[in-house]
């Protein structure tokens, strides 16, 4: 009898090695499949082949709410396992925040959990960029009460607050939404805030306001489950201004105002745009959107790129990978015939800005009821909890109760009755707030930088900063736009490679100390808006910039340029026209 036993515990135990063995066989064999095929569902491709591809597996990330609320918030910061703190919650709005006094060269030797503060990030979703005065006050009491009078206008035309801890989060929410906002999908692989343009309603070469839809994207999609797991960010853009003020070459997805000669007023689609280590400009489509159709082909276009984007590697998982695969053509033809289920007509494309159509939006302007909006410039988008709630003073003293946000970090306060225009731009500029500003402080754009985010290397606000100061002085009379964008990292959040000089933020070797110095690679005369004259920056062989020499650096190519600029000819031309020597 035991004989048998023992037969029949070998045999069993050898039944199970073999369906293990198998079982691995197996998924070894899916995940090689899967690679071949880049993890994309629509090919059946589900197996997780990265860490965010295993925790969005697990549950949906809009979940992990319910555990902030009833959990965290009063067990505290070391109670968030890793795959809520550095994953899920970013669909809240929150990232983990750098801790203080990590030197940049160490930005890729730590792991995550190295780099980590016990204080978050908190994004506050301003869709089309628009506030309130009610909901300005709101974020700056949030962040004077919360967040150590922090607050930055990002180029996403949003807020984000610093120094927040969990134990605040459940209340912060409560306010945020008690006041008409909400941080859902502000962050994380989601559609993120929808840039607008920021005179939607306003603006007098207005062909739209892309308002309604907007609102309707909200309702067709944000926080819904539908598109709450994607391969990487979304980011979605529409205006309806003549000439685009939404940076449409370089978003996800944009819709942009034409006029279609027997249709009427509509949008121009535009797909898989965006910059960071592979940039990439969006494509036109060639179709035309009927404003009611907005939020079905909006849901088409993410719905596309939830199921057929590539999911194996998180460096090749945005839309635009997928969009250069399959061009244009076939990207229309998968929207039109498997999504949409009906075609879209042909349509014209938008009109083509001239070296002198900024965008942004700065300085006093009429608005088509009579009234005006006032644009003034932040430096690098850096403003602060008090600063927040005396715009809404001032905007409100003056009749107003609109506030916005700009994709080129500016602010606007719009509905200015005539007889208070002074009184707007004399407020703001005691806030450093230019309406009139010079050349630098007008067109400098800054990331967050070293001093708050864990992917940094370098600084940025304050470098940002020392430019505007020293050549707009040394400048004081510069009659064309010199833009100057300044990145902690190669993600290019601010946008480097489309601007007139990008820096790009690594260590440099000093050449008189031998050692490793925070510096920035330069990309120089890239520019957007221009139609087929589009680019991205020229980059010099070899060439890096210490940030300490930054803004000598950038005085001494601005007096290159204006001494051999032929007739009207922008800085973007000249930095593609002239030899190296004249950039380095």
């Amino acid at each position: 009898m035991s004989i048998t036993t023992d037969t029949t515990d070998a045999d069993e135990r050898r039944r199970h090695r073999d369906e293990a063995r198998l079982i691995r066989t197996r998924e070894a064999s899916a995940r090689k499949h899967t690679v071949s095929k880049d993890g994309q569902w629509a090919a059946g491709d589900r197996t997780a082949l990265n860490p965010a591809e295993e925790f969005k597996s697990v549950s949906d990330p809009l979940d992990v709410r319910h555990r902030i609320e009833t959990m965290y918030s009063k067990w505290g910061f070391w109670s968030i396992p890793p795959g809520d703190l550095r994953g899920r919650m970013r669909w809240w709005g929150l990232y983990t925040q750098r801790r203080p006094g990590i030197d940049g060269g160490r930005t890729a030797q730590l792991e995550s959990h190295q780099l980590d503060d016990e204080f978050f990030m908190l994004r506050v979703r301003s869709d089309g960029g628009q506030l309130s005065v009610k909901q300005a006050r709101m974020i700056a009491d949030v962040s004077r009460d919360f967040g150590r009078n922090t607050a930055d206008v990002s180029d996403r035309q949003n807020i984000q607050l610093h120094w927040i801890r969990i134990e605040d989060v459940p209340e912060i929410f409560r306010r945020v939404e008690d006041a008409g906002l909400f941080t859902t999908e502000a962050c994380g692989d989601a559609p993120r805030v929808i840039l607008g343009s920021p005179v939607a309603g306003v603006a007098k070469d207005e062909l739209i306001d892309p308002t309604p839809q907007i609102q309707a994207i909200i309702e067709r999609g944000i926080g819904s489950p539908e598109f709450s797991n994607l391969p990487r960010k979304f980011k979605s853009a529409i205006t309806g201004t003549r000439i685009p003020d939404i940076l449409h070459e370089v978003q996800d997805v944009a819709f942009v105002a034409v006029e279609h000669p027997e249709l009427g007023v509509g949008y121009d689609l535009w797909v898989g745009g965006g910059l960071s280590i592979n940039p990439h400009l969006g494509v036109r489509l060639g179709a035309f959107v009927e404003p009611a159709k907005v939020p079905e082909v909006w849901a088409g276009v993410i719905g596309i790129f939830r199921d057929h984007g590539y999911r194996r590697l998180r460096t090749r998982a945005r839309l635009k990978f997928l969009v250069k695969a399959w061009g244009a053509d076939k990207f229309r033809q998968v929207l039109e015939d498997d999504y949409l289920g009906w075609h879209l007509p042909d349509g014209p494309g938008p009109e083509v800005g001239g070296p002198g159509d900024r965008g942004d939006h700065v300085g006093i302007n009429e608005q088509r009821d009579g009234r005006f909006y006032i644009g003034a410039a932040p430096i690098a988008g850096r403003i602060s909890g008090d600063t927040l709630a005396a715009i809404a003073d001032i905007a409100e003293a003056a009749g107003s109760d609109r506030i916005r946000l700009t994709p080129l970090q500016k602010i606007l306060i719009l509905d200015v009755p005539r007889d208070k225009v002074s009184d707007v731009v004399n407020g703001l500029r005691a806030l450093e707030l230019e309406s009139s500003p010079g050349e630098f402080h007008r067109n400098a754009i800054a990331c967050t930088g070293i001093e708050y985010c864990k992917l940094a290397i370098v600084e940025t606000k304050a470098t940002a900063r020392e430019v505007v100061q020293m050549l707009d002085r040394a400048f004081p009379d510069l009659d064309v736009p010199i833009s100057v964008h300044v990145n902690g990292c190669p993600n290019s959040c601010a946008r480097i490679q489309v601007a007139d000089i990008g820096f790009k933020g690594q260590l440099v070797l000093d050449d008189e100390t031998g050692e490793q110095v925070p510096g920035f690679q330069v990309h120089l005369g890239g520019r957007l808006g221009r139609g087929e004259d589009n680019d991205f920056g020229r980059k010099l062989r070899g060439h890096k910039v210490k940030a300490d020499g930054m803004p000598e650096y950038i005085e001494r190519v601005t007096r290159n340029y204006l001494a051999t600029r032929e007739q009207d000819e922008p800085f973007a031309r000249w930095a593609f026209r002239v030899d190296e020597e004249s950039l380095r």
